[in-house]
Parts: structure tokens; sequence; C-alpha cells
């Protein structure tokens, strides 16, 4: 496959995938129902929408302020204002070609501080296998906090909650034996792969040993408690929300969070999730999806809009 093709495609075939999400997203309602979703959207009270958007803001800053912790063991101090126009341009970048964003926040400091691409692109991918393990361990905490709610759900839906655990308990030891043969192996590929997870490995030593490991460590929290936050105080924003309950809305950021990644920023895919999920477990549908269709809009005009001048201030801020 060509190049120019190749590219081409990765740019066109998650936003062909978000857009039947679209489809599928409001079209799996009556035309009233539609006309309510479109309605709520409109009628959103824009104060806890400006609250979202400012929590996302802040946690914005808060990845920029982190990642400098990551740098200064290279020996590399940038500005901060760089660090945030260049995460800030890296989530404009992902709106157009998923995961393209990290290679470009790379480039782009490497091009505006006296770092190389391969250290700052280093410090980047040890940075989002740590953002992996919190959002792991978000994972585990609302499945622990969330036990009666879920086997509620599994119960709803005449689905078995012993053999869903019987089921689980299978997947568990089909990993661990594939984790064993895994690491006897030695097929060429196996073995990068095995290369490569021990950079992480050293990745996050170096985490545990930087100078300042503790205010990394206290970021870390505070960057994926704003996004908790920004995704909760929406539900306020419109009435069929207001009352459903944080368990609830705990499940549907982790789902959505997984949905994000799958189409270009999310569209069409993240609102149907967190839909569908409110929806799941007992909430409004029409109001779940308004819900995530205010959620997404809010959060992607917050990166097209401070992505697109940062953009274009960087050249001008780093001016000679």
């Amino acid at each position: 496959m060509q190049p120019k093709l190749k590219k081409r495609l990765k740019f066109i075939i998650p936003l062909l995938i978000g857009f039947f999400f679209v489809f599928i997203s409001l079209y799996r309602f009556e035309a009233e129902e539609r006309q309510l979703i479109w309605s709520n959207i409109k009628q959103a009270n824009l104060f806890w929408v400006s609250v979202s958007v400012v929590l996302g803001i802040c946690s914005h800053l808060s990845r920029a302020y982190r990642w400098q912790f990551l740098l200064q063991p290279l020996g590399v101090k940038p500005r901060f204002i760089n660090s945030f126009f260049s995460v800030m341009f890296a989530y404009l970048a992902n709106l157009g070609v998923p995961r393209s964003g990290e290679v470009l926040r790379g480039a782009t400091l490497a091009n505006y501080e006296d770092v190389k691409f391969e250290q700052a692109f280093g410090t980047i991918i040890t940075e989002r296998v740590i953002d992996f393990l919190m959002l792991l361990l978000i994972v585990g905490v609302t499945i622990l906090y969330q036990a009666d709610l879920i086997l509620n759900f599994f119960e709803n839906k005449s689905i078995n909650p012993l053999f869903t655990l019987i089921l689980l308990g299978v997947l568990i030891l089909l990993i661990l034996l594939g984790l064993k043969l895994f690491s006897r192996s030695q097929q060429p590929l196996i073995l990068k792969v095995k290369q490569f997870l021990e950079g992480v490995v050293q990745g996050m030593k170096t985490v545990l040993k930087m100078k300042n490991s503790l205010l990394f460590i206290l970021h870390t929290f505070l960057i994926w408690t704003l996004y908790i936050a920004m995704f909760v105080v929406v539900k306020y924003s419109i009435p069929g929300t207001s009352d459903v309950h944080l368990s609830v809305l705990l499940v549907a950021f982790v789902f959505g969070s997984f949905a994000m990644s799958i189409t270009n920023g999310g569209i069409g895919i993240y609102p149907l999730t967190i839909g569908a999920t409110i929806a799941g477990f007992g909430g409004d549908a029409v109001a779940g999806e308004s819900f995530g269709w205010i959620v997404w809009t809010a959060q992607t005009l917050l990166v097209i809009v401070v992505g697109g001048f940062s953009a274009l201030l960087m050249p001008i801020v780093n001016k000679d």
C-alpha cells in the first residue's frame, strides 16, 4: 500500500466509522425523541457546561505541568507555555488522525526547545502508560465500589452473575497461560514486544526515581480527578440527568474513556456509549444520549479553540 494512501485511510476510516456511529446514535430514536435530544442540547444550562470546560482546561494545564517533571531528568527545562501549547496542539491533531498527536507533540516541543524528538516522545509514551494504569485503577475502584449496581444490572438483564464470574475466571486463567507462553517465546516479534515492555518498566522506574516524583504522582491523580469532575458536573445541565447517581456516571465515564480512542475524537461512538450506559442502568435513554453529546461537544470545542490558538500562537511566542 502506498504511504500517501495509507495516511489518508488512517484519517478517513475512523471518520467514516464515527459518522456511522453518529447515525446509530441518533436514528435509533424516534423523530420526537431526536427532537428532544436536540432541544436538550440547545437548552443545556451553560453555567454547568462552562464549569466542565474550565475543569477541562485545568486538567490540560496540569498535564503540561506534569510533563515537565518527566523531561527534567533528561536535563531539559522547557517553558511551561511551550509544554501547554504542545499538549493542546496534540489533542487537536488527534481529532483529525487518532493517536497522531503523540508524535506531533514530541516534534512540536523538539522544534521550539532544546530537546531531541526521541527524548520527548519517550516521555510521552511513559506518560501514556501511566495514564492507562490510572484508567485501570479507576476501572478496578468502580467495579469494587459499584459491585451491587453491576450485579443488579446482570440480574435485570437475566444474566447469571455466577456464570459471568466463572467466565471471568476462565478468561483470567487463559491470560495467565498466555503470559507464561509469552515469557518463554523466542519469536522475533515477541522479543521486540518484550523489549518494548522492558522500556516501559524502565520508564516507570524513572518516575519513582525522579526528583519530584511525589508532585508527579499528585498531578496524575489531579488530572484524572478533573477528568471525572468535568464529566460529572454536566449532569446538572439538563433536568433528565440531574438525579443520575454518581455510581452510574462512573461506569459511563469508564466505558466512554475506552470508546474515545475508536474514532476521531470519539465522534459518534462516545455519546452513544454514554447514552447506552446510562440507559442500561435504568436512566432515561434520551437524557443519557443528550448528556453524552453535551459532554463531547463541549470538550471537542475546547480542543478545537484552544488547540487552534496554540498552533497559531506558538511560533509568535517563540519568535526571536
